[in-house]
């Protein structure tokens, strides 16, 4: 786990970096097409137009990353890349839970019917193979109550709510870090503002004047940390909201499969 993590970190911190250099000779690339469209015949005109329209289209595009480079570079990385660790291994947490959540999400209808089927015909351990090749907690859960159907109705009970405990905490792995990360980052851009301020008026009292020159520095700073703090938090608090909806939603059938189950067996008079 912890080397999936480190690897999709690097993964990013080079993705990150290298999509501004690729940009950036995009850039160069476009400014050499324009050059040559301008020296064009007469007679191409009208397609040197729609050519030249959809180059600054694309000049515009690359500008804007080159502005969030800029602008990131500016912020003082000894604040920025505190903030873009957040970002990467909030990101990375996030990713690694969509992708386990999206492998524990199973067709629970389909299940529940094959094991009606096999309680049906009184083929109990058929009934937990089923179960238990189907991924997923709520396959998972069922498993746990076949296995005590000796217990009776009470025992099926007991053993579904013990093992769904261990299922709910299993799928909220990991959300802890993410909350982290989204509480730490704005905290980062905000620390970066607060002694931006700090340098901004350690220079007004070293030069005795309220120049804008003097103060303009810092306070930059100070703005550019809190914005790129807020967006990290923003970013990664829609995949957390994501990833909550989603365990609720495989919290939700796994109850009904779980009622479900002791439902299907009293009607198949499968406890002895």
């Amino acid at each position: 786990m912890r080397k999936l993590l480190f690897l999709i970190g690097v993964f990013m911190v080079a993705s990150y970096f290298g999509a501004f250099e690729i940009l950036a000779q995009a850039a160069d690339s476009t400014g050499a097409v324009l050059d040559s469209a301008a020296a064009a015949a007469p007679a191409a005109a009208e397609a040197v137009a729609e050519t030249t329209d959809a180059a600054v289209a694309a000049t515009e595009d690359v500008g804007a990353f080159q502005v969030l480079k800029e602008k990131f570079i500016e912020g003082d990385w000894i604040w920025m890349t505190p903030v873009l660790a957040c970002m990467i291994f909030g990101l990375a947490f996030c990713i690694e839970r969509i992708i386990t959540l999206n492998i524990a999400s199973a067709n629970t209808d389909v299940l529940m019917s094959n094991i009606d089927s096999k309680l049906a015909s009184g083929d109990l351990e058929g009934a937990k193979e089923i179960a238990k090749a189907t991924p997923g907690p709520a396959a998972s859960v069922i498993y746990e109550g076949l296995r005590n159907v000796g217990g009776g109705a009470e025992g099926v009970e007991k053993a579904i709510v013990s093992y769904g405990s261990v299922q709910m905490s299993l799928l909220e792995k990991g959300l802890i870090w993410i909350s982290l990360f989204i509480a730490l980052a704005p905290m980062l851009g905000f620390l970066g503002t607060v002694v931006g301020m700090i340098q901004a008026f350690d220079k007004i009292q070293a030069a005795g004047d309220i120049s804008p020159t003097v103060v303009a520095g810092g306070i930059k700073v100070a703005l550019l940390t809190t914005v790129f703090g807020l967006i990290v938090a923003i970013i990664l608090q829609i995949f957390y909201n994501y990833i909550v909806s989603k365990i609720d939603a495989i919290t939700t059938k796994m109850e009904e499969s779980s009622i479900a189950l002791v439902e299907t067996m009293l009607k198949n008079k499968s406890f002895k």
